[in-house]
């Protein structure tokens, strides 16, 4: 059975090439969230994932470590760090695993449990960017330091295909 989960921390772009790269997630949408805490929309991906292989707890700390989760910056409000919950259960899940992995980080996490309300898709240009400009100064400078930080920490996780690409472009 498939789940989903929102999540929102830093640009799209780069938060959908993480996610794009971990076995077990089937799809990835990019585009802008609100929840019934925040109506506001905010930059964030929908993940589709398979928890058998890979576990919420896996992308909740990926998440955590690919953008600046213990960061309350001046551009929070386009860049919410938020897990979008879709259900009181996930919601009790994700703030028990968000609460553990506190004790990885020295300075305290940003990073908040929010109700999904509503998504809206990016427009069709900006999907799936990663994987269609990869030689951009753009991605070399914000996507490719994530995407390695995946093969270091996360590798047993990583798709063969974005293994070898990101060897590549190192």
């Amino acid at each position: 059975m498939i789940h989903k989960i929102g999540l929102g921390g830093g640009c799209h772009w780069c938060t959908e090439a993480v996610f794009q790269s971990l076995k077990g997630v089937e799809k990835v949408e990019q585009g802008y969230v609100s929840s019934v805490e925040e109506d506001a929309f905010s930059e964030a991906v929908i993940v589709h994932f398979n928890p058998d292989s890979i576990p919420l707890k896996v992308l909740i700390e990926v998440h955590l470590y690919t953008h600046k989760s213990t960061s309350n910056h001046s551009m929070r409000t386009k860049y919410r760090s938020g897990v979008y919950v879709f259900s009181k259960f996930q919601a009790l899940t994700v703030e028990a695993i968000i609460d553990k992995f506190q004790y990885n980080f020295e300075k305290p996490l940003v990073t908040k449990v929010y109700t999904f309300k509503r998504f809206k898709a990016s427009r069709s240009a900006l999907l799936d960017y990663y994987n269609k400009n990869p030689k951009k100064p753009f991605c070399k400078t914000y996507i490719n330091p994530k995407l390695k930080l995946l093969l270091d920490q996360f590798s047993e996780f990583v798709r063969v295909q974005r293994d070898a690409q990101i060897k590549v472009l190192e």
